[in-house]
């Protein structure tokens, strides 16, 4: 299994050090102190899940110094060791010092074992429920209730049948793709526009694998500089840099057997980029301001609106951490790739949109939903979802009648062109109007830029092979500077 967490064991007689350390050993890292000045300087410098200290020592009692732990170190688990059964200490240490075990001398092994892993766990559960600093009450048993009924309910609400797609669609594709990274321990990189659902499909994923009874975490990386980052991925400790006010464990290690997901990794510099590619060859994680390193068993699915194989031959991106994050890469189409799915969509989120605005007789005009699939949506599903709780607002009915995009500005957030030869006003079912409308806004571009396959496909948001793909599809071929529609 591994090292499961530091324990930290505070004794005055040497013996007792070394009989407990020999017991934990296997299982934890096991920090000695003699004293409680030399416990204060360990707590100082690592990050200690839980402490064990004898309750009658020369310099002053157990209860004391864990009481002193508890306002400077709030996070870690205190025990009470003891060979005394006073009831005055114990309670003593119940209320003024939040101890969660007091254990008697002798104690047997296997039970001291499986207290200190209980302990271990409760750091943990509370550090993933953002309880940490909060008395020590609850027993690790009522709060893994708590959160195995919050994972079984994320398992059924990011499951891959609840990804809205048509059967048409090419989602289908990309829901087969995670169904299969779901089954193996592999590391994901999944790309696509801002809005179309990366972060949806990195928690069916998780959801969908054998590390579904763990942690999904979240952050994303493009928002911190890289020492926040740092401290939010990997942890530090107090006074590790400025603005580090107390221990932070870090996420990877909240994330300990189960799956972080790291959005907007295209956009972390150099320096981060060296740091966290060894955290992934290593498996293990330095918190800033700590001497040890620990280890961590994380799944890594990683997100990017970026192409990164262009900032890997820009310099931008390093190639063996693109390598390491892409072993399995995942393409997410953007809304205007499938706009056979767009109705369903916006069914589903006028449904939620219905009860979260207590107004359950609100539907779509028929005018609303053609306008959606007629639109280019440069902000995909999120673009959509806001649309339509603007709608829900301006509403005076119940039928949303509202025009959408009104009052919008800047050049992307315009509805497409229209198609000068007029196939739009003719025959033909809504799937065929909305390939004429996407193969005349390739045409548009390609004319824009000369044919320039890259900026042709940042333009539109698509990556150089989707772009390639679509040509195909519409049998798009260059001519020198022009286009043909052939």
């Amino acid at each position: 299994m591994g090292i499961q967490g530091t324990i930290l064991v505070v004794d005055d007689e040497v013996r007792s050090q070394e009989a407990l350390r020999r017991v934990l050993n296997q299982d934890f890292e096991v920090l000695c102190a003699g004293n409680t000045n030399d416990a204060e300087k360990l707590l100082e410098g690592e990050i200690v899940h839980a402490v064990i200290c004898d309750q009658r020592m020369p310099q002053e009692s157990g209860v004391s110094f864990l009481k002193r732990v508890r306002e400077m170190w709030p996070d870690p688990v205190r025990m009470i060791i003891s060979g005394y059964s006073d009831s005055e200490d114990i309670i003593a240490g119940l209320n003024e010092a939040g101890i969660y075990q007091y254990i008697t001398k002798p104690w047997q092994p296997d039970r001291l074992i499986e207290i200190v892993r209980e302990a271990v766990q409760l750091y943990r559960l509370q550090k993933e429920t953002e309880t940490a600093g909060v008395d020590v009450k609850a027993t690790p048993a009522h709060i893994k209730k708590v959160v195995s009924v919050k994972r079984g309910a994320a398992k059924q609400l990011y499951d891959f049948d609840r990804i809205v797609h048509s059967a048409a669609s090419p989602m289908r594709n990309v829901i087969e793709l995670g169904r299969r990274a779901a089954d193996y321990d592999i590391s994901v990189l999944i790309t696509g526009e801002s809005g179309t659902g990366k972060e949806l499909l990195a928690r069916a994923i998780h959801y969908g694998s054998a590390r579904a009874t763990k942690a999904f975490v979240v952050e994303n990386c493009g928002a911190l500089p890289d020492e926040l980052l740092e401290s939010e991925l990997f942890g530090c400790k107090k006074g590790a840099f400025t603005g580090a006010y107390q221990d932070r464990i870090g996420l990877f290690e909240v994330a300990d057997g189960g799956t972080i997901f790291l959005d907007e990794i295209g956009e972390t510099s150099p320096a981060f980029q060296v740091k966290l590619l060894r955290v992934l060859q290593e498996s293990e994680i330095r918190p800033l301001g700590a001497q040890r390193v620990r280890q961590v068993d994380v799944r890594v699915v990683a997100a990017t609106n970026r192409d990164l194989e262009a900032e890997v031959e820009a310099g931008r991106f390093r190639r063996d951490l693109y390598y390491r994050l892409a072993a399995f890469p995942v393409h997410m189409p953007s809304l205007r790739e499938r706009p056979m799915d767009i109705p369903l969509i916006a069914e589903g989120v006028l449904s939620a949109v219905k009860t979260s605005f207590n107004r359950p007789d609100l539907r779509f005009a028929p005018a609303a939903l053609e306008e959606f699939s007629r639109y280019h949506w440069p902000g995909n599903v999120r673009e959509l979802q806001n649309e339509i709780q603007r709608m829900a607002v301006l509403a005076d009915a119940d039928e949303l009648r509202c025009p959408p995009f009104a009052g919008r500005r800047g050049g992307g957030r315009r509805a497409a062109p229209a198609i000068a030869n007029g196939k739009l006003n003719g025959s033909g079912s809504l799937k065929d109007k909305v390939e004429d409308l996407e193969k005349t806004i390739i045409v548009h571009c390609l004319e824009k830029y000369d044919g320039n396959i890259s900026r042709v496909a940042s333009e539109l948001g698509l990556s150089r092979v989707g772009l390639r793909n679509k040509l195909s599809r519409y049998d798009l071929k260059k001519h020198g500077k022009g286009h043909s529609l052939s």
